[in-house]
């Protein structure tokens, strides 16, 4: 039955696509309808096939293909469906600060050792402080070779509101880390806040007597495993919320948004993929991990966090996937959570990028040392900041402030920062996915059988269902 569906999707959809080319270059005059009816009909075989495959990654993937469709003939109801998106942020939020407490006391407070957690600690930082540098040097070297802002007019009026920044001394910003009430750090999302807490309980647990901590962490595992149960069941959600997002982005900026600022979204694309090729697949490769079985394992979360804007919103699925691909528990809840905050690589390459694209626009002339004090500067102040859907514009309005340069060039920025932030959230998640590999490998601890065999896993229906 499926193999007849599959050949029946392969001739619809092929019928659909060049009729769509053909049309548009004249070749075959076809009206909007009839159009719109052969792309609809090859998506609703693939919705038919996603339902009868019964599989995740599947089904996201057509989702997108069905709410960019959305997007592009009815922008208004793809605008409208927001509050799908919406749902499906929400409903992972409550998961976020329960999991990241559970795990990360689990995975301190359940080791016999706190050498090995604070082996873990310095390994983690340092292994993200080398690749966040990496980031950081290639955001600047595609910035001063393309170019992106050199020559552009400012328009005569910029209607867009820019978010109010109140500027921070580095004394504020480590002070934020820091949480004077773990119930207005878990309202307001503060993921850093609640790493710090969570890191300090679980030592302070792991401090008690054997009895004694035994009993609270058994409870705290329980926990742990009840919110990864309570993330299935949000993620039967998750077609419809990624497929509401991608329909909301194109509704709203239509899908010749790329022909706006082009040159710039062009150079983050290419900087990103660049910096994957010679950053991250060297990195897996030394680390002995199979870049293709690695890449099918992290597709979903990533997948999620391209179409939500937020990496928030893929930090359960990638914890799941990452355990199932042979990363122990215990490294899994304590490298990513820290990582969500330390480990930004495509954020981090995107504030490079806009930095300098901001002084070329405006003229600033900024030597290579300038540009490295400043980008250093938003290293510091984006951190935590990943579960929050373009924040880093945010970040770059205050640098920009510290620096007087003219604010102009982040409205237009504005215009495409949707379409560059799918980009360098879902490099922010493989990054921290590929983290908690390299550490695994580093501590000895990698299941190599395990990670071979990830892509033949099967998952339990209850997961995968839709």
């Amino acid at each position: 039955m499926k193999s007849k569906i599959t050949i029946i999707n392969i001739v619809l959809v092929t019928i659909a696509a060049i009729a769509s080319v053909l049309s548009a270059y004249g070749l075959l005059p076809l009206s909007d309808s009839v159009l719109i009816g052969l792309r609809w009909l090859a998506l609703a075989s693939l919705v038919v096939y996603a339902i009868l495959k019964k599989n995740l990654t599947t089904s996201i993937l057509i989702s997108m293909l069905v709410g960019t469709e959305i997007g592009y003939d009815f922008p208004k109801m793809g605008t409208e469906l927001h509050f799908l998106r919406q749902i499906f942020l929400q409903m992972i939020k409550t998961v976020i600060a329960p999991l990241l407490f559970a795990t990360l006391v689990t995975g301190i407070a359940g080791h016999s050792d706190l050498k090995q957690v604070g082996r873990m600690g310095w390994k983690s930082l340092l292994y993200f402080e080398v690749v966040t540098t990496f980031a950081l040097i290639i955001g600047l070297v595609f910035a001063n070779w393309f170019k992106p802002g050199v020559g552009i007019v400012p328009p005569e009026s910029l209607n867009a509101t820019l978010p109010k920044v109140n500027q921070q001394t580095w004394q504020e910003i480590v002070l934020h880390s820091f949480p004077e009430n773990v119930a207005k750090s878990i309202y307001h999302g503060e993921v850093l806040q609640i790493v710090v807490f969570s890191v300090l309980f679980g030592i302070s647990l792991a401090l008690l007597p054997a009895a004694k901590k035994e009993k609270f962490v058994h409870g705290v595992e329980l926990l742990a495993e009840v919110m990864f149960k309570f993330t299935k069941i949000i993620m039967y959600f998750a077609p419809i919320g990624v497929g509401a997002a991608i329909a909301e982005t194109v509704g709203h900026m239509g899908i010749d948004v790329l022909k706006n600022l082009a040159l710039l979204l062009a150079t983050l694309y290419c900087a990103l993929i660049v910096f994957i090729l010679i950053v991250f697949v060297p990195v897996a490769m030394i680390a002995r991990i199979p870049v293709i079985k690695f890449a099918k394992a992290i597709f979903e979360p990533v997948s999620i966090a391209f179409a939500t804007t937020s990496s928030e919103s893929a930090l359960p699925k990638a914890m799941e996937k990452m355990e199932k691909f042979g990363v122990p528990r215990q490294i899994v809840s304590f490298v990513m959570p820290t990582g969500y905050s330390f480990n930004l690589d495509g954020s981090t390459l995107y504030l490079a990028l806009a930095t300098v694209f901001v002084a070329q626009a405006t003229g600033t002339e900024m030597s290579i040392g300038q540009q490295f004090t400043m980008v250093l500067l938003l290293m510091l102040t984006s951190k935590g900041v990943a579960g929050i859907p373009r924040a880093t514009l945010v970040i770059l309005l205050g640098a920009i402030a510290n620096f007087g340069m003219p604010e102009w060039p982040v409205l237009l920025i504005m215009g495409i920062d949707e379409l560059m932030d799918m980009a360098r959230t879902s490099v922010n998640v493989t990054g921290n996915c590929l983290a908690t590999a390299v550490i695994a490998r580093w501590e000895g601890e990698l299941d190599d059988e395990k990670m071979h065999n990830s892509d033949k896993v099967v998952e339990e229906p209850a997961a995968t269902e839709v």
